[in-house]
């Protein structure tokens, strides 16, 4: 396989599908988002949206390299890093004024508290250097510090990962054992955290990356050993499913999901090989086919992270305004519409990015 072959419609796909779950498990109210993983495993959207995102990175490192050789691969990450810090403000300005709107409707709503409202109303000018410099992190931007760090490593971690395979990936897990200690080195303002520690999520990253340079052949997986790790991941996922179903029905301490626990690890794990034999068999192709609208999602992923944060916060304001959050027609029109948007929003950037090249030559 070339190493810079193309992404695949499978990725896309994947990612597409994370972005909106991503959106439906921030509706409280929503009733579709009790159908994601989050309900089944000790994982949930975030992992599939991070390891994908190491997938797709190492891709296109690899696809700008072959074309116009590694320095310009380097200058376009540390440029996307440039570019998800500015998401990521306007993320953050986005989070606030949803805290806005919600006091101004006086609405009960947590968002209240975790979208840095009420800080900034009492100490606007400080709240907002501290944004900045990621030291406080509004409700929902918080994964995009997370995201920038990885992206601005990976030109370093690219020709190690190369050369390597076997240190970057003992080094990546090395890194997560550690991460718990290194977190304290964070910049953070009291009463703060990183929402997803860095130095832990790396692992998840690094496994996609390493997975689009050293893709595990179809030969190992209809082999012997390949269908024992298949029926080995399909009783965790079983195992993972009833647990989750009958008996851990407290949601699960924020810390294991900041730090990547690590039964979130072998959940996720699990779930990604059963996923690959899915891939295998064309199953997710066909799939793919049949609903280019979720493969366009997650080929716009910056920009339908944003909007979904947005969707889902606007939504669960109106739902909470309007008293309707406990009445299921209201909360699937809620699930539609969220849906609806973060579909109309990338098929609006696809056409805009389509006509954009004649409207420059006008």
């Amino acid at each position: 396989m070339n190493e810079a072959a193309k992404r695949s419609i499978e990725i896309d796909f994947f990612r597409g599908f994370a972005l909106i779950a991503i959106a439906l498990d921030h509706i409280p109210s929503s009733v579709l988002s009790h159908a994601m993983l989050h309900t089944f495993a000790y994982c949930d959207s975030a992992e599939v949206f991070v390891f994908v995102s190491g997938y797709v990175c190492a891709a296109s490192w690899l696809a700008l390299a072959a074309r116009k050789g590694e320095g310009a691969a380097n200058r376009r990450f540390w440029r996307r890093g440039r570019e998800i810090y500015a998401a990521y403000l306007f993320t953050a300005a986005l989070m606030l004024l949803s805290g806005a709107a919600a006091v101004l409707l006086r609405v009960d709503s947590p968002l209240v508290g975790e979208s840095g409202f009420l800080r900034f109303s009492a100490h606007p000018f400080t709240t907002l250097a501290n944004i900045a410099v990621f030291r406080e992190q509004p409700y929902l931007a918080g994964v995009l510090p997370m995201y920038i760090v990885l992206v601005l490593a990976l030109p370093t971690a690219m020709p190690f990962a190369r050369r390597s395979p076997d240190v970057v990936l003992f080094g990546s897990f090395g890194l997560w054992l550690g991460g718990c200690w290194l977190a304290s080195w964070l910049p953070v303002a009291p009463g703060s955290v990183w929402p997803f520690n860095p130095f832990a999520w790396q692992a998840m990253f690094v496994l996609g990356l390493l997975c689009r340079l050293y893709p595990v052949t179809r030969a190992f997986q209809v082999s012997l050993q390949g269908r024992a790790l298949t029926l080995l991941a399909f009783a965790i996922v079983v195992t993972f499913a009833a647990v989750r179903l009958f008996f851990d029905l407290e949601p699960q301490p924020g810390y294991m999901k900041q730090n990547l626990a690590s039964v979130r690890i072998v959940s996720f794990a699990a779930v990604a090989w059963l996923a690959a034999q899915a891939v295998r068999k064309g199953w997710i192709a066909q799939l793919a086919q049949r609903l280019p609208a979720i493969v366009n999602v997650g080929q716009q992923g910056l920009a339908c992270f944003v909007g979904g944060a947005v969707v889902s916060n606007l939504i669960d304001t109106l739902l909470r305004a309007l008293h309707a959050n406990n009445w299921l027609p209201a909360r699937l029109a809620g699930d539609a519409l969220a849906i609806a948007a973060l579909l109309t929003l990338a098929g609006s950037l696809r056409w805009w990015k389509s006509v954009r090249p004649r409207v420059a030559l006008t």
